[in-house]
């Protein structure tokens, strides 16, 4: 007796996608199985929850790669070359992530409870970095200032850049982002660069 053909957790992941973005949240996982080509059950072996699913074919992991990143960089290696590296991260997430969200915004297909998990993600991340420049302050790795305004200020030009580029593709992004990248955390650094003895 023949085997049927293995589907793939991306062939579900890609199934998924297509479906909450037209259908939102509320879409069926039975919808999503019979277009993946397997059953319901099938789904939630792979996946324990629709919310799982749902973040993972959106394409937005429990912690971004960036974010994984701050722990073995605290206290480590040139940190401008560090927070280069890392806006640079950001920058990639953020463009990966905010098409989808901006499109499932525009249809209002996030459901209540969905976009208070969505919004407490970018908050986290917030939390995460301040943490990250406090303890970059506390080694004297950085100049004593605000580290959650700074946080702000580095996330915020980042996801700007993104926004303006998703809006905008031909017209508003004049600079290759790795010069963006760099002109902003060097213009940044002039205020935060620990003061030489």
């Amino acid at each position: 007796m023949a085997r049927t053909p293995k589907i793939t957790n991306e062939q579900i992941l890609d199934a998924a996608r297509e479906i909450f973005l037209e259908q939102g949240f509320g879409a069926s996982t039975l919808e999503i199985a019979q277009k993946a080509g397997i059953s319901e059950a099938s789904i939630f072996k792979r996946f324990s929850t629709k919310e799982k699913l749902f973040f993972a074919s959106m394409g937005i992991p429990e912690r971004p790669p960036w974010v994984q990143e701050l722990d073995s960089l605290s206290g480590k290696g040139n940190l401008k070359q560090n927070l280069i590296h890392l806006c640079l991260q950001t920058l990639e997430f953020h463009r990966q992530v905010m098409p989808r969200l901006m499109m499932l915004k525009a249809c209002g297909n996030l459901l209540p409870e969905t976009a208070s998990m969505i919004k407490s993600k970018p908050i986290r991340e917030v939390k995460v970095f301040t943490n990250f420049l406090a303890q970059e302050i506390e080694q004297g790795r950085l100049r004593s200032c605000d580290p959650h305004t700074l946080a702000m200020i580095l996330l915020g030009s980042l996801m700007n850049y993104v926004f303006l580029e998703q809006m905008h593709p031909a017209e508003v992004i004049k600079k290759e982002e790795a010069i963006f990248v760099q002109n902003l955390v060097d213009i940044v650094w002039q205020g935060i660069a620990p003061i030489a003895d």
